[in-house]
């Protein structure tokens, strides 16, 4: 039975390098969309076509024998499902958010890189962590709200551009750049972290050596009670999610989402302010896999050194941007800080120990 991969993003290209690697039988003749759309006509090597086309070409028999993965983002997947009834198929699975992850791990134990935190042994102490997960007055609110863990607390970002309040913890007291939510996005959220919980003097202080992190409202980083445990004995330094692959390059992401005039300023912030790491750009944009969502969770010490490398590079693209960033409201600043999340990360990889996990999509 032939295998097609619903999506033609990363979320699928990523299932789709996995299943060719872990299953190497398995027969995968293309990629479906409900429109062709931006996407491209090819990805990883095969076709990628709209379900309306793919479905005039098959009859019932060869309908029933066609099995459909969904690999998309959790939200968009009941859609996804009600297109494939209209047009006959029946043959068809979530890759949800959580399957997505276990393939992740199994492919990057079986390819060697990327290591899974859940890999690691489990150790004996225990940690203090804490995990802000940002909330915005625009957020829709959720199907189902899990229980979160203790450590977990909601942080309103972009509170100073808002009268609404939704969380006892707010990105608009002490140092903060609140009111730049706009362009930042959940990057206000990192700032408050860094100025009022990582720096000397922070309400935290003294706690060197313990665990931070920024989740979003709708995307975290998944953990159990083990994976916890595994972070000291470990010596773990930064957790990050499974990266995203992008074809033929990251520079494909960058290019959906970045003019590029705002491109050239922060190639220009980064060579005036880090030229090591302007250097080290280029071999960065040429791989694939990139760090979505600037989601992170990191050793105090780590998270801090990673703040003071990246908001300097970002305050200065807002000045060199045209218009600049004052003039605008269009987050493009939260997607650099993707790209640049990325940059640190893999040309410190040989420096910091890097662990990987799932990256729960909330529906």
């Amino acid at each position: 039975m032939d295998l097609v991969i619903f999506g033609a993003q990363g979320y699928a290209l990523g299932a789709y390098t996995a299943l060719k690697t872990l299953y190497t039988k398995r027969v995968i003749p293309c990629f479906l969309v409900s429109s062709m759309g931006k996407n491209a006509p090819m990805l990883g090597g095969i076709p990628v076509k709209e379900v309306a086309a793919f479905s005039e070409g098959l009859t019932s028999e060869e309908k029933r024998n066609t099995e459909i993965l969904i690999a998309t983002p959790d939200n968009v997947q009941p859609e996804i499902e009600e297109i494939l009834e209209n047009y006959g198929f029946r043959h068809y699975r979530r890759l949800n958010s959580d399957r997505w992850d276990e393939l992740m791990k199994i492919f990057h134990i079986k390819m060697g890189r990327f290591m899974p935190l859940s890999a690691l042994p489990v150790g004996y102490n225990s940690p203090f962590v804490r995990m802000y997960m940002a909330k915005s007055h625009g957020d829709r609110p959720l199907t189902e709200v899990p229980v979160f863990p203790s450590y977990m607390q909601a942080l309103q970002v972009g509170t100073a551009n808002t009268d609404v309040r939704l969380a006892a913890l707010s990105d608009d007291k002490g140092e903060n750049i609140s009111c730049k939510n706009s362009n930042y996005s959940e990057l206000t959220g990192l700032y408050w972290i860094w100025k009022n919980k990582l720096c000397a003097g922070g309400t935290d202080d003294g706690k060197e050596g313990q665990y931070y992190g920024l989740a979003q409202y709708r995307r975290m980083l998944g953990f159990s009670n083990d994976d916890l445990l595994r972070l000291v004995d470990n010596d773990v330094d930064v957790i990050l999610p499974y990266p995203m692959p992008y074809e033929p390059n990251i520079h494909a992401h960058h290019e959906r989402y970045l003019k590029d005039v705002d491109w050239k300023a922060l190639l220009s912030a980064l060579s005036e302010l880090q030229p090591q790491y302007a250097e080290a750009f280029p071999e960065i944009l040429e791989q694939q896999y990139l760090y979505n969502y600037n989601v992170i969770f990191a050793r105090k010490s780590v998270l801090r050194d990673y703040c003071e490398w990246l908001f300097p590079i970002l305050e200065r693209t807002e000045e060199l941007s045209v218009p600049k960033g004052s003039e605008r409201a269009d987050r493009y600043i939260g997607y650099m800080g993707e790209t640049l999340e990325t940059l640190y990360f893999m040309k410190n990889a040989d420096r910091l120990n890097i662990v990987h996990t799932g990256c729960r999509m909330l529906v």
